[in-house]
């Protein structure tokens, strides 16, 4: 399979992964041949990038960073818990609680990834056409225990770390709807509201029996910056949760690889530029040091440009060297088809990865809200 940008689809070429509705049923069946019409209805759902059959590659597996069922699941949890909060009423006055489902669905979550012999961050299933609440949700829970396993936490340590990364953003079933959804900048009034979402989480989260405390701090701080630049209180470096500020660069690096209504999805190895700009400053140098090495910055399927002047596709990603993924060549420098071969960066040195090819670039931005 190769990926490739919804902007570069072409009718003819076949889905290679299923796409899912925000139901979690199937939407779009894998093999089936995509047509001019399928292909605006995938650009107007904001899914950025899909992954397509392809000969020279067809011996690509792509897996989650979770088995199937248990993604489907936990969206489906999220998706229903979060929908009935923005229908209830005395939310954040304690009359209102939380499905114990969280707790149940945050130890698969955790089975499924302790089975993993060395877990990375990959590029999140892009193929669910769901509300961006529902999976940025499940995706920063991820990226923050891939971290949270890297740095050495113990198992009840990543649960409440998962809880709260899981249920960081919940404040923002108290926000209005057209505030979440609106495509253009948002005025200062409506910024204020977006902003209250960590502290309307906190409340909702600290009155929960099932909830951990430090899991409610996590929704209060995942926004605070070590240079006190972060919001709700503006607090600094050794005044923020280490959970909170591990949380803050999963959370930004996630919202950088979304397609979100207002602007494109970057590429992995564009957020984790836009992050390093921050080093010291939003983020923890060192955090984001273990961040680097533990994430596949070229997605498996990638189509890349190299200091060869030739094109591949990532085909092996080495999580001991995941910035020197394997490449399958398969043109030479003056893009003549060549008979594909393998050259693996870890060991060709000299060789460098020196562009993405066929993708639109957007621009740099190291924020979230």
């Amino acid at each position: 399979m190769r990926l490739v940008s919804v902007n570069r689809l072409q009718a003819g070429m076949k889905l290679g992964k299923k796409i899912y509705n925000d139901e979690g049923l199937v939407l779009l069946a894998d093999g089936m041949e995509l047509t001019d019409s399928l292909i605006k209805r995938l650009a107007k759902i904001d899914i950025g990038y899909i992954y397509i059959e392809d000969a020279v590659t067809d011996d690509i597996e792509i897996k989650g960073m979770l088995q199937e069922e248990t993604r489907h699941q936990a969206l489906k949890i999220i998706r229903n818990q979060f929908q009935e909060m923005s229908n209830a009423s005395g939310i954040t006055k304690g009359f209102y609680h939380l499905d114990k489902k969280f707790s149940s669905i945050m130890d698969s979550i955790l089975d499924d990834m302790s089975s993993q012999e060395d877990p990375m961050i990959m590029l999140a299933d892009m193929n669910t056409a769901d509300n961006y609440l529902y999976v940025h949700s499940l995706n920063v829970c991820l990226y923050t225990l891939v971290l949270g396993i890297a740095h050495g936490y113990s198992k009840e340590e990543l649960r409440v770390i998962g809880l709260g990364s899981l249920l960081h953003d919940i404040g923002k079933t108290q926000i209005p709807v057209k505030i979440i959804q609106k495509p253009g900048m948002l005025t200062d009034d409506e910024f204020r509201h977006m902003q209250a979402h960590t502290e309307i989480g906190y409340k909702i989260l600290k009155e929960e029996p099932n909830i951990p405390l430090l899991a409610a701090h996590c929704a209060l701080q995942h926004h605070e910056r070590i240079n006190g630049s972060g919001y709700p209180r503006g607090l600094t470096g050794p005044q923020i949760h280490e959970y909170a500020k591990w949380l803050g660069v999963a959370d930004s690096y996630d919202a950088m690889t979304s397609n979100r209504i207002y602007k494109k999805a970057m590429l992995p190895h564009q957020a984790v530029e836009a992050l390093y700009v921050g080093s010291g400053t939003l983020y923890e140098q060192k955090q984001l040091e273990l961040f680097r090495d533990r994430v596949a910055i070229y997605p498996l399927g990638l189509t890349v440009k190299l200091s060869t002047g030739e094109t591949g596709v990532v085909v092996k990603i080495d999580p001991s060297t995941p910035h020197r993924p394997v490449v399958r060549i398969i043109s030479g420098p003056e893009g003549e088809k060549v008979t594909p071969f393998e050259r693996d960066l870890s060991t060709a040195l000299s060789v460098v990865i020196m562009g993405v090819d066929d993708v639109d670039s957007p621009a740099v931005n190291s924020t979230s809200i």
